[in-house]
C-alpha cells in the first residue's frame, strides 16, 4: 500500500458522523443540514434540457481535452468575467475541462510536485481537505497558513519565512475562502506572483466560489485577471480552478475546468490522459450551456443574499457572526467548545453544523478553526430561517 495513506486524517464528515453517533434528536423537529456545502437551489432547466438533448453522445468515448466548443466557451467566459482581452485565453493551450474542482485540485498536485526535493505545499488553514490529501499523497509536506480574524481571515503571506518559500513547489489559494468567504485582493495576488517568479513555485487558485458574492458591482478578482494586468500575459506558473457546482447549482454534474499556464497544462493533459477522467459528451454540452448563461447566476446570488440577510438578523443577537463578502458559509464564533456546540445543537434542535476544528490543523501554536462552526446556507430560505431560530433558541438556553 502507498505509505502516504497513513498520513491522511479522517474526512471532516466522518468525524461529524462520529460526533453525532448515538444521539436521538427531537423527532418533532425535521432535520436541517447546515454542514455540507451542497447547493439545494434547483439546477437551471437550460442545463438539464441540454444534458437530455445530447444523451446520444453516451455512445462515444470523450477526449480528455474536451470538445473544442466547450473550451472556447470557457475561454470566452474567462475573458468576460475577468476583463481579459478576447483572445487572451487560448482554448487550445490554456483550458482543460475537468470532472469538478475536487478531482482536479487533487490530481494537479500529483502531476506537478517533485517529491525528490522534500517540497512543501502551502495552503490556507482552515482549508478544503483535498489540498492536504493531495500534498501528502504527492510526497510533499503541507505547510499551513493560518487565517484568523486578525488577518481578515486571509493568510499572512508576509509572515512566511524565506526558507519556506524556497522549498515551496505549490501554493493552494482559495478565494473566496472556504469556510470564511474572505477574498484575496489584486495587490496580494500580484505579490504572490512576484514570489512565484522569484522562487519558482506554482500557484493553484481555487476559485469555485467566485460567482457567489455580496456586492453585484464588485465581483472578486481572479488570478488570471491579475496576472494579465501585471504583464504576465502567458499566465506563467498560474493555474485557476472553476466549477459549475456552486455557480450553477449543479454539483451532480461534476463539471469544471482548469485554466492557465500552457506549459503546465500540456503536462497536466498528459497526466489526465492516463488518469482517465474525461467528461462525457452530454455533460460537456450541458456545461457549455451553463458557461454561456449569466442570468441564472445573477438570480442565484440574489437568493443567497436574501438568506444571508434573514439569517444574520436572527443570529447576530446571540452569536459573534458577520456576513462574508462572498461564498455561502457563515463562520461564527461559538460560546465555548465548537464540538460541544455542534453536538448539543444537533441533540436539542436537530440542526447540523460543522465544527471548525475539523477543517483545520494545529499550526504555529494555534488551531484557527477552534471556537468556530461552519454553517452552509444551502437549504431553501424558509428552512434557513427555521434553522436560525432554532440556533438562537439553543444559544439562549446555554445562558
Amino acid at each position: 500500500m502507498n505509505p502516504h495513506l497513513q498520513a491522511l486524517q479522517p474526512y471532516p464528515f466522518e468525524k461529524l458522523a462520529q460526533l453525532k453517533h448515538g444521539i436521538a434528536p427531537p423527532a418533532d423537529k425535521p432535520h436541517i443540514a447546515w454542514s455540507i456545502g451542497e447547493p439545494q437551489h434547483p439546477t437551471p432547466a437550460l442545463i438539464t434540457e441540454t444534458l437530455i438533448a445530447h444523451l446520444g453522445g453516451l455512445t462515444n468515448y470523450p477526449a480528455s481535452k474536451g470538445i473544442p466548443e466547450l473550451r472556447q466557451g470557457i475561454a470566452d467566459w474567462l475573458a468576460r468575467r475577468f476583463s481579459l482581452p478576447t483572445a487572451a485565453v487560448d482554448p487550445e493551450r490554456h483550458v482543460l475541462p475537468c470532472a469538478g474542482t475536487r478531482e482536479a485540485l487533487f490530481s494537479f498536485a500529483q502531476c506537478v510536485v517533485d517529491p525528490r526535493e522534500r517540497p512543501w505545499v502551502l495552503m490556507p488553514n482552515p482549508f478544503y481537505q483535498i489540498y492536504e490529501g493531495a500534498a501528502l499523497l504527492a510526497g510533499a509536506e503541507p505547510y499551513f497558513l493560518n487565517t484568523t480574524r486578525e488577518t481578515g481571515y486571509r493568510p499572512d503571506f508576509d509572515a512566511v519565512p524565506e526558507a519556506v518559500w524556497a522549498r515551496c513547489q505549490l501554493l493552494y489559494l482559495c478565494s473566496p475562502g472556504n469556510p470564511t468567504g474572505a477574498v484575496i485582493d489584486t495587490a496580494t495576488l500580484r505579490q504572490l506572483m512576484e514570489l512565484s517568479s522569484r522562487y519558482g513555485f506554482i500557484i493553484a487558485s481555487d476559485e469555485c466560489y467566485s460567482e457567489l458574492y455580496a456586492d453585484e458591482s464588485a465581483p472578486p478578482p481572479g488570478l488570471l485577471g491579475a496576472a494579465y494586468a501585471m504583464g504576465n500575459t502567458q499566465f506563467e506558473r498560474c493555474v485557476v480552478f472553476h466549477s459549475l457546482s456552486k455557480r450553477s447549482n449543479a454539483p451532480g454534474l461534476r463539471s469544471g475546468f482548469v485554466a492557465g499556464d500552457a506549459a503546465i497544462l500540456k503536462q497536466y493533459l498528459l497526466y489526465r490522459t492516463y488518469h482517465g477522467c474525461a467528461l462525457s459528451l452530454p455533460v460537456q454540452h450541458a456545461s457549455l450551456a451553463a458557461w454561456r448563461d449569466e442570468a441564472h447566476v445573477v438570480e442565484n446570488r440574489a437568493l443567497y443574499r436574501r438568506k444571508f440577510a434573514a439569517v444574520h438578523d436572527i443570529l447576530k443577537t446571540v452569536l459573534d457572526v458577520t456576513v462574508p463578502p462572498a461564498g455561502f458559509y457563515l463562520w461564527p464564533r461559538t460560546p465555548g467548545d465548537e464540538q460541544a456546540f455542534a453536538q448539543g445543537l444537533f441533540a436539542q434542535q436537530n440542526v447540523t453544523v460543522l465544527p471548525g476544528g475539523y477543517l483545520s490543523r494545529e499550526a504555529h501554536g494555534i488551531n484557527p478553526g477552534r471556537g468556530h462552526v461552519r454553517m452552509a446556507l444551502v437549504a431553501p430560505l424558509n428552512e434557513c430561517v427555521e434553522a436560525a431560530h432554532r440556533i438562537a433558541e439553543f444559544v439562549r438556553a446555554l445562558g
